[in-house]
């Protein structure tokens, strides 16, 4: 189906606006008449401007307080209209939205709403124009889609129709299958929108909250399939009030908007694109540094070998079990700093095919450099600019062996691109894997970040967690595959670093935590102090064997249980951008430690230069 946006949903001047929409594939734009206000160029400029750039506009919003008022005020309205109408032949619209009334002038008579309805579409008519009547979840009189199409149905006449919002609809509750007997044809504009899941004033919630499909708490599918089986032929188009998409930059955001769509569309069988290949496992992590000393140190006091180098790139491999981290002091992504997380690889059974998937939902794949005897991985960019590969290693991992999809054996095998290196083997320190990453997002993508690893590689959402900062509130939201093999936490917000900036972390499952704690700290590795006053807590809130907890002080230690298990951890100090934790999870425990999430927060930022 064709695909629309409204421009409120963007950020920037109008034409800034019309250039993203098109260069995300938007076939036409709801032009939101501030927009238009606030533009230099006439309706005429652009009329042309959207034509040159491709687009339709397939609606003009909103006309507003029209109907169900005495008769001196809508003699007033229907002058304001047909000023409208005017300006609308000028830009090439032909249809306008009107909300219902939410003016005290409005009286409760649909007799009155629909005989007044029905005379500004003999109006609209005269100019071409169709008048799509919605029914705002706040209309002083009319709130609900069911009565706003029983007033269009009570005027009769072919120039006026329905609007179908979806948020207006869901925020309320409303059972939306009565769609399905409104006639196809009078349903003339439906415009789209997800919200999480919120107990605040409807108005409130739909002026600052919208999300784009995918985001939020709605079954917009389902509203959707609802629609469609109405018999309904026009733009599916997108209408978000947010303000977060407001401030960000509208060419991402509009690229996730059309993603969005894409996703819906498959969700309800009006698209196919190729299917997600979801990944098996975590390949590699890559950092990159221009000095290699201090994650080398931190990495061999953790229990890794440098087992082998890159044959044409300044790249190492440093490996302890499945948990494989390549360590680069060339140049990544354009990043320069002390120490950043560069890359992920992902254990793909078919890297082609991920690759595919992520191309048709607007993720291309990234070019790279490479030497033609290097194996040809696809990487594409995430929200945050991290690189994800698709890939394939030789060595099956644990939840492979356990009853996976194989890999398949003739894909060719990043890791034939290094060349071992002489080695001691270091003391392990039960390093299994790597047991999730966390990556701290830009404030305006978070939602950009949870509904591309949920589309792209099929990963499945879990809910937003709110966690305290000493500085502020920040949310996080993990997205994992069924098993578990691959678990990203997804954050936003400021984190500390020693240079300030986000901070991001990767965690190594280990069986024995204590034992890899008491190693570690031998060896020379930084782990991060946790208060006393933490175990004091920690007491109260749960009991210990004896002996148990002050283990847990002596070495810093966090603990956390939920209805499923145990989760022991703890943390290393920072260097440049990035830390590691190591976990223990104990008979099925699912979550990330969130509970404590505050205390280490709070230590990172007492350890930051200056304080």
């Amino acid at each position: 189906m064709r695909t629309s946006i409204a421009t409120v949903s963007l950020s920037g001047p109008l034409t800034e606006k019309l250039t993203a929409a098109a260069r995300a594939g938007f076939d036409g734009v709801e032009i939101f008449e501030n927009d238009l206000l606030a533009s230099p160029l006439t309706p005429e400029e652009i009329r042309a401007r959207t034509a040159d750039l491709g687009l339709t506009i397939d609606l003009y919003q909103p006309m507003r307080d029209i109907e169900a008022v005495p008769e001196e005020e809508f003699d007033r309205n229907l002058r304001r209209a047909e000023h409208k109408f005017r300006l609308m032949r000028r830009l090439g619209a032909d249809t306008v939205l009107v909300c219902s009334n939410v003016s005290p002038l409005a009286v409760d008579d649909d007799a009155l709403a629909a005989a007044q309805l029905r005379r500004l579409a003999e109006l609209a008519d005269e100019y071409g124009i169709r008048v799509a009547y919605e029914a705002l979840a706040w209309g002083r009189h009319v709130n609900t889609y069911d009565h706003a199409w029983r007033i269009v149905e009570a005027a009769d006449h072919p120039a006026l129709g329905t609007c179908l919002d979806s948020f207006h609809i869901l925020a309320r509750g409303s059972d939306p299958k009565a769609i399905e007997d409104i006639p196809g044809d009078k349903i003339f504009f439906l415009q789209l929108a997800d919200a999480p899941l919120m107990a605040m004033d409807v108005l409130q919630w739909s002026r600052h909250y919208r999300c784009f499909p995918g985001q939020g708490g709605f079954d917009v599918a389902g509203f959707l399939g609802h629609v469609v089986r109405a018999g309904y032929q026009g733009p599916l188009s997108l209408e978000v009030f947010n303000d977060v998409f407001r401030q960000a930059d509208a060419r991402p955001t509009a690229i996730d908007a059309q993603r969005s769509l894409i996703v819906l569309q498959e969700a309800t069988g009006l698209a196919a694109p190729p299917a997600p290949v979801v990944p098996t496992g975590v390949a590699f992590a890559e950092l990159v540094t221009p000095d290699a000393e201090p994650a080398s140190a931190l990495l061999g006091a953790l229990g890794f070998t440098r087992t082998a180098r890159h044959r044409s790139k300044p790249v190492e491999l440093w490996q302890q079990g499945d948990a494989r981290i390549l360590l680069n002091t060339g140049t990544t992504g354009g990043r320069r700093e002390a120490l950043s997380l560069a890359a992920i690889g992902l254990e793909s059974p078919d890297p082609a095919a991920a690759a595919r998937r992520a191309e048709a939902l607007l993720a291309p794949v990234l070019p790279r450099r490479r030497a033609p005897e290097d194996a040809p991985l696809d990487a594409v960019a995430v929200p945050d600019g991290t690189q994800l590969f698709f890939c394939a290693s030789p060595k099956l991992s644990a939840s492979l062996e356990q009853g996976g999809t194989p890999i398949q054996p003739e894909l060719p095998s990043w890791i034939d691109d290094f060349t071992p290196v002489d080695h001691a083997p270091a003391a392990g320190r039960g390093v299994r894997g790597i047991d999730h990453l966390a990556l701290t997002q830009p404030w305006h993508q978070f939602d950009e970040a949870a509904l591309f690893h949920r589309s792209v590689l099929g990963l499945q959402a879990q809910e937003s967690v709110d966690v305290a900062d000493p500085y502020g509130l920040l949310r996080s939201r993990a997205v994992t595959t069924p098993d578990g093999s691959v678990r990203i936490a997804l954050g936003v917000g400021p984190a500390p670093t020693e240079e300030g900036g986000r901070a991001q972390h990767i965690a190594f499952a280990v069986d024995d935590i204590v034992t890899a704690v008491r190693r570690t700290r031998e060896a020379g590795g930084r782990l991060l102090p946790v208060p006393a006053n933490y175990y004091d807590d920690l007491a109260a809130r749960y009991e210990f064997a004896p002996g148990e907890l002050e283990t847990f002080r002596e070495l810093g230690i966090l603990y956390d249980r939920d209805e499923h298990g145990e989760f022991r951890h703890c943390y290393t100090e920072t260097v440049g951008r990035v830390f590691f934790e190591l976990v223990q999870r104990d008979g099925g425990y699912r979550g990330y430690g969130a509970q404590n999430a505050p205390v280490r927060l709070a230590a990172q930022h007492a350890l930051r230069p200056g304080r």
